[in-house]
C-alpha cells in the first residue's frame, strides 16, 4: 500500500466544515506573525513508491478556509481508492479515525492499519478506530485495529475520541452521549460542557477465567495481589478485565513502592504482555501511590506497546487499588500524556472515566 496524504493541522476549535476539500488550494493562515504557511515533506512506504505528507502549519491561532474551492464537507468526500480520515488524541494515545458508517466492514485492513499506524513510513498512531453502523438498538459501533493488526475488544481513550468524532461527523455541539457496541459490550461516552468526555465503562470483570488468566484465584474467584514470576522477579499483581484483560501491579514481594519512572517499559512490557499466564495476552499497568486519591500510572499495552495514555488501563488500576486497600474509588490516574478522573461508582459498580479528546489532524491518503 503506498502512502500518500494531504495532511492539514487545525490550530483552532475544529469543526466538521473545517476543510473544503483536501485536494483543492491550500487553507489560507492568516496570523499578525506570519502569512506563510511552512511545508514539512517526509517520506513515507515501506518497500513503496516514495511519497509524501503535506503537513501546512504556522504560528497562527486563526484558520480560513480557502475562499474557492468545493463547498462540501471534507468528510463527505467519497472517492472509491482514497481514505479520508481525521486523526485524534486522548492524552497521547493517538488514532485514525475512520468514517465506516455506510458499512459493516472495516474499510481499512489489519495489514493496512500496520502500515498506516507506523511512526516513520505511515501516519502514526497507537491504532486505527471505524465509526460503524450500530447494532442492536445502539447509535454505533466502534471497532479497532491496533498498530500491529491486532483487534482488542475495545479502548478507553479511543472511545472518547470516537464521540468527539462522532459529533463531528453529526455536526452537532454541547453536552450528549451516544450508546457504542464495541466487542467489550455496550460502552456509553458523554461530552460535557466543557469538552471533556465521561464514559460510563461499565463493570470490572474479576473472575479468573473470565479475564482470562491461568493463575489461581486467591479472593472469591479473582486474582488480588498474586504471585507472578517475571524475569526472575515476584510480582504482585492483580488481574482485571474493563472488557480486556489488564494486569496490575503496585511492585514486587521486595518492593512494595514501585517508582515507575525508573522502569525499563520495553524491556519488561512484554515479558507480561506474552506471559504463559495470560492465554490472550495481556496489557499491563505499573503503578505508584501517591496518596488514597492519587495514583500515577505506565502501561504496557497489549499490541501496541507503550503508550502516553490507557483508559482502560486507569480504570483496572483503580478497580486494583481499591481491592488491595491502597485508594479510594475516586482517584486522579496520572499518566505520561496527562491526568484521568476515574470513580468505581458503589451505585451502580459502574466505572466512570472522564477525560479530553482533541483532534490533531485531517487527512487523506490512497489505498
Amino acid at each position: 500500500m503506498a502512502i500518500a496524504a494531504a495532511i492539514t493541522l487545525p490550530l483552532t476549535t475544529p469543526s466538521r466544515r473545517f476543510l473544503a476539500s483536501a485536494s483543492a488550494n491550500p487553507i489560507r493562515f492568516s496570523s499578525p506573525l506570519t502569512a506563510q504557511p511552512k511545508y514539512l515533506k517526509i517520506a513515507a512506504g515501506r518497500g513503496t513508491q516514495c511519497p509524501n505528507f503535506r503537513i501546512c502549519a504556522a504560528s497562527s491561532m486563526r484558520i480560513e478556509a480557502p475562499e474557492k474551492g468545493s463547498p462540501d464537507s471534507f468528510l463527505d468526500r467519497k472517492e472509491s481508492d482514497i481514505l479520508h480520515f481525521v486523526k485524534y488524541h486522548g492524552l497521547g494515545n493517538d488514532f485514525i479515525l475512520v468514517d465506516n458508517r455506510d458499512t459493516t466492514e472495516p474499510k481499512v485492513s489489519p495489514d493496512q492499519a500496520v502500515k498506516l499506524c507506523d511512526r516513520n513510513f505511515g501516519i502514526g498512531a497507537d491504532g486505527v478506530i471505524f465509526a460503524m453502523p450500530g447494532v442492536n438498538g445502539t447509535d454505533y459501533t466502534m471497532r479497532i485495529f491496533n498498530s500491529d493488526g491486532s483487534e482488542p475488544e475495545m479502548c478507553g481513550n479511543g472511545i472518547r475520541c470516537l464521540a468527539k468524532f462522532i459529533a463531528e461527523l453529526e455536526n452537532s455541539r454541547g453536552k450528549q452521549s451516544f450508546t457504542i457496541h464495541t466487542g467489550a459490550g455496550l460502552i456509553v461516552p458523554e461530552i460535557q460542557e466543557d469538552g471533556k468526555v465521561r464514559v460510563d465503562m461499565g463493570e470490572p470483570i474479576l473472575k479468573a477465567t473470565d479475564v482470562p488468566t491461568k493463575l489461581p484465584p486467591n479472593k472469591d474467584q479473582s486474582v488480588v495481589k498474586a504471585r507472578l514470576d517475571v524475569d526472575g522477579s515476584a510480582w504482585n499483581v492483580t488481574c482485571v478485565s474493563m472488557g480486556n484483560p489488564h494486569c496490575v501491579t503496585f511492585g514486587t514481594s521486595q518492593s512494595q513502592d514501585l517508582q515507575v519512572d525508573e522502569l525499563n517499559l520495553s524491556d519488561i512490557g512484554p515479558k507480561f504482555e506474552h506471559h504463559v499466564m495470560f492465554p490472550a495476552r495481556t496489557n499491563t499497568e505499573f503503578v505508584q501511590v501517591f496518596s488514597p486519591t492519587h495514583l500515577k500510572m505506565r502501561v504496557w499495552e497489549r499490541g501496541a506497546g507503550a503508550t502516553l495514555a490507557c483508559g482502560t488501563g486507569a480504570c483496572a488500576v483503580v478497580v486494583a487499588a481499591v481491592l488491595e486497600d491502597r485508594a479510594a474509588r475516586r482517584c486522579t490516574v496520572d499518566l505520561p500524556g496527562g491526568p484521568l478522573d476515574i470513580e468505581w461508582s458503589e451505585k451502580d459498580n459502574h466505572i466512570y472515566m472522564t477525560g479530553p479528546a482533541e483532534v490533531v489532524f485531517y487527512g487523506s491518503v490512497p489505498l
